[in-house]
């Protein structure tokens, strides 16, 4: 076959030592430059040296269709001869097929109906590079299937990035695989640094600034007036096509502007990979070998790699690529705009010199170039594993240890793709496949969408289910609506040919991917379209489905948890229910958005999120009182709410409790008793130490169910609380040893030598304090010491009106150098009360002296 191939490719003088690497040791690793036709000879020269079929493996089904007809032209034959294809729902082999190529995806599920991959004598994983998950299993599973099952099997990865030391070490094991580096593509590309005039806004979530799409717009126009041939722009997405293609609006006729991304037609793909490519002069001037017009191909990252666009001598860059991202808390995917790596860059740079010497229009600075990550960010770090993870236990490595993985998967991620798929009836508790788990692996989709299709099928019928999986599992065809329903029954009325064909397509690959069982028996099987398709969607994901938070609202809360929003006039508004099949959350965003989902009823939502639905009693402080009801709930939502006529008493005590400690120790009655109590308590834990308990509000709150056990016993609800008798529960904090010295060590009162009983303040107990009249402390030669003579108190003097004039713990110092003060200052205005001299003899008194007549 590699005879029969007519062109020269800048790979062929390196093709012999790739040969004699694989015949050596059956592995090898290839880094070549794009544009240097690694995918399309390699195939062909491995054809002529095996006796069994080449598989090639594909990151995308559009390289792969591409890279098949390739082939075929170079040989002069049909696709489906000596070179084919396979990808999900399109295969084109026949019995003379030596060349199959594939997407990795469709490798990993051969890997797991035949390991041994008995027809295939080689494997060749093409862009390895470019580290998409099921890349990384195809590496894996193919590395072990060889090592354990065939030694015989020749392995090739190829790549277009210089770091290959890692990749032949995983492919090679303890031996890594020789690697053979191909020489520079043929054609030099200028770069032309374009950046905005001024700063635009970051790209935030899935948004792009207008602003840069109008500089993208206005640098295509530029690179149409500066350069001759196709221009090749890349773009995050399709809605950015879609901008941009507007903003080109009034180009010359001679002009076409032409989208090519994953969602199209594979027609419509392949009409622009089809086009006629310039031919080169004798002086590098290119010309037009047909009379097509000059294109402008808005293309997203599908075109980084394994494709060539003839014709194309102009890239145009915005810099930007779009990513996944899931939030492992909330169960939601995102889609986010980032700045595209430097290697990226460098892959799309080299789309404009296949043909000859091209120039690239980057729209940022050098500077900004600098400062951009240089590798892409492997899916496996960002995405979600739980078809990962199926199919790592299906091989029968549920953690992936020992597998040649490039990067282990992230641990968390791992465990809630694993949790989800125990939930699922994938797993086993031990983390092992079930039987059902190789059922919903088989499916060849996402295993969401594979438990509802089997289960659905067994409820609706498998047509009516693989109508509503196709619809979730084929992207474009869902187009900008979010009511599924209507999507569903505009693809059925055939509205957009390019959309239904591709959605009836895999609606009859799942249909067959289904695993025989009888026809559905439950009353669900005569739903209407919009309940059915719900059904569908809540088997695939119990926990978005949604009920409105109030009527005339667009907010739902999904069983999940979160809240989600309509977009504004969405034809959904006002549904009591929702099954929502594609939300994401923006970070930041208080709530995630809905972008596709069906209206349904409760009934239906119990059936399709039964895994769900609990009937709980709950006996718990809720706001302000107790609780005690019986709630039936679908996860986060409570559908049915009973009153409990004898709640648990225990449980009654445990929300008291809980009660007292959020909203505080106020829910209690404290008259002043209770307080000074209190106080005296606290000056003794102050004074005394350990023994005697602390009583500040962490304490007592933390030993409630102690010291008011006979109250919360009784109590129901928290108006028993005020009623507690705060003053005898304080007293059970004290053992009777305790008790009996209370009054002597913090005497509630003290007898001063007028005999008054004086109550002491113990409000700071480090400080006990006495506000008592100074006529009263008359003879007194100190003041009163408590806790066993080791405090001190504070002495508050107070004037015949009760007015503060003196602060003292020192009273003999008092007497002898602020006493005649005050003496001077008071006996003017006080003249019926006594002042003597010497106050440490003179009789204390609670009276005024007589008025005279």
């Amino acid at each position: 076959m590699f005879s029969d191939a007519p062109f020269d490719l800048p790979v062929r003088p390196v093709v012999p030592a790739v040969l004699a690497a694989l015949h050596a040791t059956g592995t090898a690793v290839l880094v070549a430059p794009p544009g240097s036709g690694k995918t399309t000879l390699l195939p062909l020269a491995v054809a002529a040296e095996v006796t069994g079929r080449v598989l090639v493996a594909q990151p995308r089904r559009m390289a792969a269709r591409a890279a098949a007809r390739r082939m075929a032209a170079l040989l002069g034959e049909r696709v489906g001869e000596r070179v084919g294809y396979a990808v999900r729902g399109d295969r084109r082999v026949g019995p003379r097929t030596q060349v199959e190529v594939v997407t990795t995806g469709l490798l990993v599920r051969r890997l797991h109906r035949d390991p041994e991959l008995a027809d295939s004598s080689a494997v060749l994983l093409d862009e390895i590079h470019e580290r998409q998950l099921d890349a990384d299993l195809a590496l894996a599973f193919t590395v072990e299937a060889r090592a354990a099952l065939r030694p015989e099997l020749w392995l090739l990865g190829m790549s277009a990035t210089p770091d290959s030391d890692r990749l032949a070490t995983l492919l090679g094991g303890d031996v890594p695989a020789p690697v053979v580096r191909a020489s520079a593509a043929a054609y030099p590309v200028t770069r032309i640094w374009a950046p905005p005039p001024r700063p635009v806004l970051p790209a935030g979530g899935g948004r792009v600034d207008p602003a840069l799409l109008d500089h993208v717009a206005a640098t295509i126009r530029r690179a149409l007036r500066e350069h001759d041939g196709d221009v090749l722009v890349f773009l995050p997405g399709v809605g950015e096509i879609a901008a941009i293609s507007a903003r080109l609006a009034g180009l010359p006729a001679e002009i076409a502007v032409l989208p090519l991304h994953g969602r199209q037609r594979s027609a419509e793909q392949d009409a622009v990979l089809r086009a006629q490519p310039f031919q080169l002069d004798a002086s590098d001037t290119p010309s037009r070998a047909g009379p097509d017009r000059r294109r402008v191909v808005l293309a997203t990252s599908v075109a980084e790699s394994s494709l060539t666009v003839p014709g194309v001598r102009v890239v145009v860059d915005s810099g930007l690529a779009r990513v996944a991202r899931t939030d492992l808390a909330r169960g939601l995917g995102a889609l986010v705009t980032v700045p595209v790596s430097r290697a990226a860059a460098t892959q799309r740079a080299g789309r404009a010199g296949r043909e000859g010497p091209g120039q690239v229009y980057r729209c940022w600075s050098a500077a900004h170039h600098e400062r951009l990550a240089a590798q892409p960010e492997p899916e496996i770090a960002t995405a979600d594993l739980t078809r990962f993870a199926l199919d790592i236990a299906a091989w029968g490595t549920p953690d992936g240890h020992g597998l040649a993985l490039p990067d282990p998967p992230p641990a968390a991620a791992l465990t809630v793709a694993q949790e989800s798929l125990i939930a699922l009836g994938a797993l086993d508790a031990d983390r092992r496949v079930t039987s059902r788990g190789r059922a919903i692996a088989a499916v060849g989709t996402h295993p969401r969408l594979g438990r509802a299709l089997i289960d659905g099928a067994a409820q609706l019928g498998p047509d009516r289910a693989a109508e509503v999986v196709a619809l979730l599992a084929e992207e474009g065809v869902t187009g900008p609506r979010d009511d599924l329903t209507a999507v569903l029954r505009r693809l059925r009325a055939g509205t957009d040919a390019n959309a239904t064909s591709r959605w009836r397509a895999e609606v009859r690959r799942l249909r067959t991917a289904l695993p025989p069982g009888p026809g559905p028996t439950t009353p669900e099987s005569s739903l209407p379209d919009d309940l059915a398709a719900g059904l569908v969607v809540g088997l695939a994901y119990p926990e978005r489905l949604a009920r409105i938070r109030r009527p005339g609202d667009s907010t739902y809360l999904m069983s999940g948890g979160t809240a989600a929003t309509l977009a504004p006039g969405s034809a959904l508004t006002d549904s009591a229910w929702l099954a929502v099949a594609v939300a994401d959350r923006t970070p930041g965003a208080p709530a995630a958005r809905i972008r596709l989902a069906a209206p349904i009823d409760e009934a239906t939502a119990r059936t399709a999120g039964g895994s769900l639905l609990t009937t709980v009693r709950e006996v718990a402080w809720s706001g302000t009182d107790v609780v005690a009801r019986e709630v039936v709930r679908l996860g986060s939502l409570d559908l049915v709410e009973r009153p409990l006529v004898e709640p648990d008493r225990d449980e009654l005590c445990n929300a008291l409790v809980d009660g007292l400690r959020r909203t505080g120790l106020g829910l209690l009655t404290w008259t002043p008793a209770a307080r000074a109590l209190r106080e005296r308590l606290a000056f003794c834990h102050t004074a005394l130490g350990d023994e005697w308990p602390e009583v500040d509000d962490a304490a007592l709150l933390a030993a409630a169910p102690n010291w008011l056990a006979p109250e919360l016993a009784g109590a129901r609800r928290r108006a028993d609380l005020a009623q507690i008798d705060v003053l005898s529960a304080l007293r059970r904090l004290l053992p009777w040893s305790l008790a009996a010295r209370l009054d002597e060590l913090a005497p509630e009162r003290l007898t001063v030598p007028s005999g008054s009983r004086i109550r002491v303040d113990y409000t700071d107990p480090t400080t006990p304090v006495l506000a008592v009249r100074l006529q009263e402390t008359f003879g007194w030669p100190e003041a009163p010491r408590i806790a066993a003579g080791r405090v001190p108190v504070l002495l508050r003097l107070l004037s015949p009106a009760g007015r503060p004039v003196a602060v003292t713990g020192d009273l003999a110092s008092f007497w002898r150098s602020g006493y005649p003060q005050v003496r001077a200052e008071l006996r003017g205005r006080y003249p019926r009360h006594s002042w003597p001299v010497d106050p440490t003899t003179a009789e204390p008194t609670r009276r005024a002296n007589p008025r005279r007549r």
